[in-house]
């Protein structure tokens, strides 16, 4: 499982003490995405979608393409597709029709979608996002746990596991097998006295999940079902 760790770390020249990582750049940074691309093994552009949501703003999504255009030339680099969070699956499916750069992009599925979306999104495209949405927004809750232990049941029984990478999900990635996950918490954190940039990169990135799924047990409430 790859680690994405978020880039916005200031001051800028403390990016460098990732350098040979795997980098989370956004647009909204501009000066870490440049210093990203010379020191990163990796890079994967963020669309925004979760500060857009937060903020109750619109997205300006031309802005976002003409951004990604210059740095998906990087062969190692590649892109959230626009997304809209707790919209419906309709407005997901055209924002994901709308986009200009073919597989450099990954779509997202939010866990309120329905499995027959994931499955369309799995067939059609080599790697998937998966979000937190609708009635479970907070990664790590028991109900939530519940709604991903059922996507991962589902998804197993169609063969051998796809490439999900999990938005938000680095507390929890090792629990489940993703091929990547992200986080914010090096860019949040790295100034509390006990931790160190490097410190926490590297404990994150030697925790890895099991390397196939088995069935678990579910306890599925009626709301949960109503989505499967």
């Amino acid at each position: 499982m790859i680690h994405y760790h978020c880039a916005d770390i200031h001051p800028h020249h403390r990016l460098t003490e990732l350098a040979g990582k795997h980098l989370l750049v956004s647009h909204a940074y501009p000066t870490a995405a440049m210093i990203s691309h010379q020191i990163g093994q990796s890079c994967l552009l963020d669309n925004g979608a979760f500060s857009v949501w937060k903020s109750g703003k619109t997205a300006d999504w031309s802005a976002f393409y003409e951004w990604v255009d210059v740095y998906l030339d990087c062969p190692t680099t590649w892109a959230i597709i626009p997304d809209v969070i707790d919209a419906d699956e309709q407005t997901q499916d055209l924002l994901v029709e709308q986009w200009p750069y073919g597989h450099r992009g990954s779509p997202v599925w939010h866990i309120d979608e329905s499995m027959g979306r994931l499955f369309r999104l799995i067939e059609a495209w080599p790697r998937v996002c998966i979000g937190s949405a609708g009635e479970w927004p907070d990664v790590g809750t028991d109900s939530w746990h519940r709604r991903m232990t059922h996507v991962f049941n589902e998804v197993s029984k169609r063969g051998r596991l796809p490439f999900l990478h999990g938005l938000r999900m680095q507390g929890v990635g090792h629990l489940y097998p993703f091929g990547s996950v992200d986080s914010a918490d090096i860019a949040r954190n790295n100034n509390r006295k006990q931790n160190t940039i490097r410190g926490m990169a590297a404990r994150w990135d030697s925790v890895q999940p099991q390397i196939r799924w088995h069935q678990q047990p579910e306890q599925i409430d009626l709301m949960e079902f109503t989505h499967g």
